[in-house]
């Protein structure tokens, strides 16, 4: 079966492809269960909610996700959806935070998902009389509902967390459901490359977003078992035998294209593209573990197995 290609609608997704290389390896620190996070209702503290810094585009979604856009003052880069958010002042990269700039919109709290930084740059907002609250962030369907609770539970909406969580719940396990009808042999091996600077072809491999949607699509992560992000060799490529080659469609100029990627010699030799099996989808959208996940994985699927 040929392999369609597929192009989803996308914004700018400048500076988090590259910096995506930073994030924490946390493959084994999360249960399925959900028992490596507290009860959001008991781990957050009420804070004034009246001017909030959200700083995480899965955060800036489920804010507004719970109609509780009003209480935003500024986002940062990543928070490109809904379209409104991009109205809100810019703070900078999550990865990349400036404290004065975040300290000048003078916000009564900050709401930064896990993995923010640099180190730096949270000691001095941490050390400010501005509360900093960290939404736990794990790439599970359980880190997703965590998410949404612990986000409601800062802004005292209990209430409409728990109906988020309901719906954001059933539609998980429904898109789920379907993708583990598939038989085990009919399963793809998919790899995600993140970049190919300097011909180094960097995958994906445990412990993050493009692996944890990998799996909830029901797919394989042909990359193997190491963590984090590095470059493969021509050897570990052939061998990867991927049926589909990942990645974001970033929409600035600057992403792969398809020639460079037949060009590269042990890609050329791959499944994927000899049957030009390439997907590209939105960055935010496929990585983003939010409320619009389920859809991704849909979205996903249907690049891959079509239908």
């Amino acid at each position: 079966m040929t392999m369609r290609k597929h192009t989803s609608q996308t914004r700018l997704w400048p500076t988090v492809a590259r910096s995506l290389l930073a994030l924490p390896l946390a493959a084994s620190l999360f249960s399925v269960a959900g028992n490596a996070f507290p009860p959001a209702a008991q781990a957050a503290d009420k804070v004034d909610t009246a001017r909030v810094v959200s700083v995480g585009g899965d955060v800036t979604e489920i804010i507004y996700a719970l109609g509780e856009e009003s209480h935003l003052i500024a986002r940062d880069t990543t928070s490109m959806f809904p379209e409104a958010a991009m109205k809100l002042p810019d703070v900078g990269y999550m990865r990349a935070l400036s404290p004065e700039g975040i300290l000048a919109m003078n916000p009564t709290a900050i709401i930064a998902v896990e993995g923010s930084g640099p180190p730096e740059a949270l000691t001095v907002l941490k050390s400010a009389s501005v509360p900093f609250e960290t939404v736990p962030n794990a790439y599970t369907h359980d880190g997703i509902l965590a998410k949404i609770e612990k986000v409601g539970a800062l802004l005292g909406v209990e209430d409409k967390a728990a109906a988020l969580k309901a719906k954001v719940r059933a539609d998980l396990d429904a898109a789920i459901a379907d993708a583990e009808k598939r038989p085990e042999s009919e399963r793809k091996r998919i790899l995600f490359i993140l970049s190919m600077q300097g011909g180094k072809v960097m995958v994906s491999g445990t412990g993050t977003a493009a692996d944890g949607m990998i799996r909830l699509s029901g797919s394989v992560n042909a990359a193997g078992d190491f963590p984090g992000y590095k470059p493969l060799t021509d050897e570990a490529i052939i061998e990867a035998k991927p049926d589909v080659i990942l990645m974001m469609n970033r929409g600035d100029g600057a992403s792969t294209k398809n020639d460079d990627l037949m060009k590269q010699p042990a890609l050329a030799l791959t499944p994927a593209v000899q049957n030009k099996a390439i997907v590209r989808m939105d960055g935010l959208h496929l990585l983003g573990f939010g409320p619009r996940t389920a859809s991704a994985v849909r979205e996903l699927n249907a690049a891959i197995y079509g239908g």
